[in-house]
């Protein structure tokens, strides 16, 4: 059994800051910034692309409930919703996860950045895509 199973299953204990019938939603242990949240689905997914559409959005929903909670409470100024899927994409636990990032101020010590290091096609890519 997965560790996220085990804290939805509380054998492992947590900081919950939501839950449903569907959906639990944790503090992250590895805090990168106040109200950093981790939204799980209660039945086990090993990532987004194993997920149906319905547990997805159930996801989401919370993602916006707390969002506009930590807003008002934490008085954030925005926040970073980030899911890995796959190990390649930095997927370390293998149970559908989002994390809810706040941010407070563009000084804060979170850097996510897209930095491509090649040229590439836009039409090349968009005829492979469509």
């Amino acid at each position: 059994m997965c560790i996220f199973c085990k804290i939805i299953n509380n054998e492992i204990p947590s900081y919950k800051v939501y839950e449903d019938e569907y959906v639990l939603a944790i503090l992250d242990i590895s805090q990168v910034c106040d109200g950093h949240t981790l939204i799980l689905p209660k039945k086990h997914y090993d990532n987004f692309l194993d997920a149906d559409l319905q547990t997805i959005n159930r996801c989401m929903n919370v993602i916006k409930i707390l969002s506009n909670k930590y807003k008002k409470i934490l008085n954030s100024k925005g926040f970073n919703i980030l899911n890995n899927t796959n190990e390649i994409a930095g997927q370390t636990v293998f149970h559908l996860h989002f994390h809810l990032i706040p941010r407070y101020d563009e000084n804060d010590e979170i850097d996510i950045s897209f930095n491509r290091k090649k040229p590439f096609d836009l039409a090349k890519i968009h005829e492979i895509l469509k």
